[in-house]
């Protein structure tokens, strides 16, 4: 009589706990600059994606400012329609270079994206890159704070473990794959009715 609820309670302990998992592991960059992939092999020529997102209501993002840290050496850029792109660079070799994009118009709740192929030359370590965000109205955000900040800078790891998901995919993969297997062993306790 009581199974039926004691499979419900399992079901839903089981939804609660998947979700709460996804929370905990999902990327805490919803709504910041972020470049993406997070994680990336070193020493290998990829593709990377810059995102910052139009926050400000009644304003469009105008120009964006990419500070690229030493390390990162950028082989070319995907066109972006709508903006010119204008590279400085601050000295030799892999050392930092800022890229300016200007010209676009991109309205709230839209982000700018900008596609770029680059290597992570400086081994298994945080490339932090800084943004710097115009808006229409002249309003400035700088994208380099730490981790806890409103405007955190966007990070990439390096990584030189060969190919396959990041560390931290990995890791959110087996703990939800291993709170699946503990309420799947409850729901079969739980399920079980007297043999009478």
């Amino acid at each position: 009589m009581f199974a039926p609820r004691a499979r419900h309670g399992a079901r839903a302990a089981a939804a609660g706990l998947v979700l709460a998992a996804v929370l905990v592991w999902a990327p805490a960059a919803f709504g910041h600059a972020a470049i993406s992939p997070p994680v990336a092999k070193t020493g290998v020529l990829q593709q990377f994606t810059l995102a910052v997102p139009t926050e400000k209501e009644n304003a469009t993002t105008t120009r964006i400012e990419l500070i690229v840290p030493d390390g990162v050496a950028i082989d070319s850029f995907e066109p972006e329609p709508g903006w010119t792109r204008k590279e400085v660079a601050h000295g030799g070799g892999s050392a930092p270079v800022t890229v300016l994009w200007t010209g676009g118009r991109v309205p709230t709740d839209d982000d700018a994206v900008f596609r770029f192929q680059a290597t992570l030359t400086g081994g298994s370590k945080d490339y932090v890159f800084q943004v710097r965000q115009t808006y229409s109205d002249g309003t400035v955000v700088d994208w380099n704070g730490p981790e806890s900040s409103d405007t955190p800078s966007p990070v990439v790891q390096g990584s030189s473990l060969s190919g396959g998901p990041s560390t931290l995919l990995v890791t959110a993969a087996l703990v939800v794959g291993a709170v699946g297997v503990l309420l799947g062993v409850m729901g079969l306790v739980a399920g079980r009715r007297p043999l009478t």
